[in-house]
């Protein structure tokens, strides 16, 4: 859910954003197909990207992650 005046990251913004080209090939699959599948697992466990990467990509393009103030903090925050 969006906060008032901001918009939500799109799934696979970032990867269709920087041209990955595993989302390029699954772009070109249909959704849910047994090959569209057999990529995707590719982008879930062996991302090409760091998150070093991602981080940096967020705070170029003006992302901003938030939480409720009443949810709890985790260990280490």
């Amino acid at each position: 859910m969006a906060i008032p005046g901001f918009v939500d990251y799109k799934r696979r913004e970032y990867c269709n954003d920087v041209g990955c080209p595993i989302q390029l090939l699954l772009n070109k699959q249909e959704k849910g197909s047994e090959q569209y599948e057999k990529i995707r697992g590719i982008c879930k466990n062996k991302c090409i990207s760091t998150t070093y990467q991602f981080h940096h990509w967020l705070i170029e393009k003006g992302f901003q992650v938030v939480r409720p103030e009443s949810q709890p903090k985790t260990e280490g925050e």
